[in-house]
């Protein structure tokens, strides 16, 4: 998991065997894998040096090659910080204790902070296509963490709008799940819905209140025995078919007041 060493700290490596030899054994596991010192292996291949080793005897093998590598090496803590992230997240180590105190145990291991070790987790949560270029030091951690924090935002206003579709506009909501829409888009489109709905209502509203309130106050007042066809607006004449209608839609208009029981 850790990054080869860079060309300048290969160059170190190589002149310290040239001037001191092989100063530290290379550990390896029970199985023969080697937990520390991979470079120096290869170095000593390199030079012609016979490399001498040790066998790692606790019983957490991982733990260790993690824990002297972040140590030994020349991490920012970003770099740190995610490879123990990744590290832990593929083993079941921890699997027994809570988030909480498998965080504090992975930064007792490795010397990271458990705040640093809290934005590297974010990161593998919500964007893990950085996890890698934070290790290669191509994107600082601070940066991943936050467009890591800004997906985390986007994911959760996704679910609270999906869930507000499927009561609100049940369609839409269809639309997210079969893919044909985002989140985001549905909502948006439910949105201009209630836009629209809203001036139609409006429109509605003036209308009627205009023109049934003005017909309101015509009774009584004889207003419509003195309608004369020769004065009438263009386009706006009244005829017995239009009376015929306008009763109808004051019927159908007290339909409506009914059932929603408007005053």
């Amino acid at each position: 998991m850790f990054p080869p060493l860079t060309d300048e700290e290969l160059h170190e490596l190589t002149e310290s065997f040239r001037t001191h030899g092989l100063r530290h054994a290379i550990v390896l596991g029970p199985d023969g894998t080697v937990l520390d010192g991979r470079h120096r292996l290869a170095v000593c291949k390199a030079l012609g040096v016979e490399p001498r080793f040790t066998t790692y005897e606790g019983d957490d093998p991982d733990g260790y090659a993690l824990s002297v590598n972040i140590r030994q090496r020349k991490l920012t803590t970003g770099q740190a910080a995610m490879i123990a992230t990744k590290a832990q997240a593929g083993t079941k180590a921890h699997e027994h204790l809570s988030p909480e105190e498998a965080m504090r145990s992975l930064s007792e291991t490795t010397g990271v902070s458990t705040g640093r070790l809290e934005l590297a987790d974010m990161v593998m949560r919500h964007e893990p296509e950085l996890v890698e270029p934070v290790i290669t030091r191509t994107v600082s951690l601070d940066k991943a963490h936050e467009i890591a924090l800004a997906n985390k935002a986007r994911a959760q206003a996704s679910q609270e709008y999906l869930a507000r579709l499927h009561t609100e506009a049940p369609d839409l909501a269809d639309s997210v799940i079969m893919g044909e829409l985002t989140a985001l888009q549905a909502w948006t489109k439910h949105r201009d819905r209630l836009k629209e709905d809203a001036r139609q209502r409006r429109v509605a509203t003036y209308l009627l209140c205009d023109v049934v309130t003005s017909l309101a106050q015509t009774r009584g007042t004889r207003t419509f025995a003195k309608y004369d066809p020769q004065y009438q607006a263009p386009g706006r004449s009244v005829t017995r078919e239009t009376i015929a209608h306008a009763m109808t839609a004051l019927t159908e208009m007290d339909a409506v007041w009914r059932e929603r029981d408007l005053p």
